[in-house]
Formats: C-alpha cells, structure tokens, sequence
C-alpha cells in the first residue's frame, strides 16, 4: 500500500470533529468517491471522532490517502490515551453504550468502512483504524 498523502489533526473538541469531517471528505472526493461512499467515511470518521473526544478524553487523527494497486482510499486512524476498552466485541453490539448514547458509534462506522480494527486495552488508550476503497 502507498500513502499518498498522510495528515493529522488533534482531536480534542467539539470543532476538531467539524476539521476531522471537512478534511476526510477532500480526500475522499479527490480519491473519487461517489456521493455516497464520501458521506459513509464522513459519517463514520465523525462517529469515531466524536468518541475520542468523549470516551478517550481526547486525542488525534491521521488521515490518508493510499493506493493498493489500481484502487484508491482512505484510511483513517483515530488514537487517544483514554481509559481504553475493556470488552471489544460487547463494545461492537449495537446499542452498547457507556455514556447514554445510542449505542451505534462504532458498530455503525465499522459497518460504513470496508476495513475496520480496534487495539485497546484498559488503561492503555485506544485506536480505530478504518479504510474506505473506491
């Protein structure tokens, strides 16, 4: 895989999610993303956002633009030092939730990605990664 080009923005409040938003949606139209594929890695880069905020106490985003031969994506990585995540796979459920939410965070925006990976641990903050291919 290539990475064509790689950038990373602090993910610390409410307007970080706002840049983190506008940013994903310039890579992926110059991937040449459809409408839809664009507003699938907008909305679940603002879901996994919008957590790292709230659940990680904050932290960063990486956001590039690769290739894997003739297919073009973008692949995201959001990462903090929060509390982690105790129990991925209940974490994954739909409506899991540990701050009153709905619970569809990040079963929703692993279901928008074409690849998705969680690494957490308690005590040892958290990071998503999850790509999007045209």
């Amino acid at each position: 895989m290539i990475v064509e080009k790689s950038e990373t923005l602090p993910v610390r409040v409410s307007e970080d999610v706002v840049r983190v938003r506008q940013l994903v949606r310039v890579h992926a139209v110059k991937a040449g993303f459809s409408l839809v594929d664009q507003t699938k890695i907008v909305t679940a880069a603002s879901e996994i956002a919008r957590n790292t905020i709230d659940y990680g106490g904050g932290g960063e985003a990486r956001i590039e633009s690769v290739t894997l031969g003739i297919r073009k994506g973008v692949r995201l990585t959001f990462s903090d030092k929060g509390p982690g995540i105790e129990d991925i796979e209940r974490a994954l459920r739909d409506g899991y939730t540990t701050g009153g939410g709905l619970g569809l965070g990040l079963s929703g925006a692993k279901r928008l990605s074409n690849e998705f990976d969680i690494q957490s641990a308690p005590g040892q903050g958290t990071t998503v990664s999850l790509a999007r291919w045209k």
